[in-house]
């Protein structure tokens, strides 16, 4: 298959180029396109031939469920079965924007696109190219991240291309995302609303917003968790993982250091090529074959940004083993270190 690659203008999208890329969903085929967490690869979510061809596409696995892309929210009412009043007063809050709620799926929708379950996962994206290929399209668009399935999810169409070029039949090359992780997985089919996925919308902001929120427990553990089924996307055991074997760090920064550096040189001795994924603060602390920074260490949107380009780079440089320092959970921290955990497999050690 050839992928035809279209550079779009993310701030005014070209009208030819957004109906060319509506017309292959149409279609049944599937579409890589730009949105402000990551790129999302689009079909068709009423067409379940079509979401078919999209875990194909990824190599993914068929238990994991999908989130649809709408335009509006009006556009909910024909996936979802009701919209609870909490659920209204997050679109008002949060949409457009990086926030999936998850609710009950009316039988219409295909069990292709909800991975067999009787929830659907739902959000209005802000990137004017995916809204406007939504409307173009004139149907929901079904898009998990643009990459195969368990590796890191691409922020750039160049990511897109290096997993999916001749697997998919087009993308739309808008730049780099914006936020660099996908979107928080709300479930607002329990009473109090709980977090499965954390994600571009903070958990204190829903906090702030609902008063009671709670998280599952998946998301803070420090080791493999068994689920009878997986109720959101990213909830996979080895997810967003680069080739390198990845080793997660986490403790006080002073013994966290020294320990990164350890294990380091213990890989080293091994005969490995050895990256460490570092921040601002300590980047200069570490001796090894590659070292990158995630940015500021209270800046957790720049290492939110930075993270899968780098893991992505790591493997580019052809790195054995790549040993990250952890960041502090507070703002989107919280995405970072789920990525970071899944990433290794949970292969962490504790500094302290």
């Amino acid at each position: 298959m050839h992928t035809i690659i279209l550079k779009v203008n993310c701030e005014k999208p070209e009208t030819a180029k957004i109906r060319s890329a509506a017309q292959t969903i149409k279609k049944g085929r599937l579409v890589a396109f730009p949105t402000e967490t990551v790129y999302g690869l689009g079909a068709d979510a009423m067409n379940a031939e079509a979401v078919r061809r999209i875990y194909a596409a990824k190599k993914r696995p068929l238990d994991n469920p999908i989130i649809i892309h709408v335009a509006s929210k009006q556009d909910v009412l024909q996936l979802a079965k009701e919209v609870p009043s909490k659920a209204e007063k997050l679109m008002d809050l949060f949409w457009p924007g990086p926030l999936t709620l998850v609710l009950k799926a009316l039988e219409k929708v295909p069990d292709a696109t909800t991975g067999g379950l009787d929830t659907v996962a739902v959000r209005m994206p802000s990137h004017k190219v995916a809204l406007a290929l939504i409307r173009e399209s004139g149907v929901p668009i079904a898009a998990p991240s643009a990459n195969l399935s368990g590796r890191p999810s691409p922020t750039t169409a160049e990511h897109v291309k290096q997993d999916l070029d001749g697997r998919i039949e087009m993308i739309l090359d808008g730049g780099s995302a914006d936020i660099g992780v996908e979107s928080t997985v709300l479930d607002m089919t329990v009473d109090p609303p709980q977090i499965l996925r954390p994600g571009g919308t903070p958990y204190e902001e829903l906090l702030e917003a609902l008063g009671k929120v709670e998280l599952h427990p998946s998301i803070l553990a420090r080791k493999r968790t068994r689920l009878a089924k997986v109720p959101s996307p990213g909830m996979k055991h080895r997810h967003y993982a680069p080739k390198a074997k990845l080793i997660l760090v986490e403790g006080t920064l002073e013994a966290m250091v020294k320990k990164v550096q350890q294990i380091a040189d213990s890989r080293k001795k091994a005969e490995r090529k050895v990256g460490i994924l570092a921040t601002d603060e300590t980047v200069s602390d570490y001796s090894a074959d590659v070292i990158k920074s995630l940015g500021k260490r209270t800046d957790s949107a720049s290492a939110a940004k930075n993270l899968f380009g780098l893991l992505r780079e790591f493997d580019e440089e052809k790195v054995d083993v790549i040993v990250a320092e952890s960041v502090p959970l507070e703002g989107l921290g919280l995405a970072v270190m789920n990525r970071l955990r899944k990433a290794s497999g949970y292969k962490i050690v504790k500094a302290d």
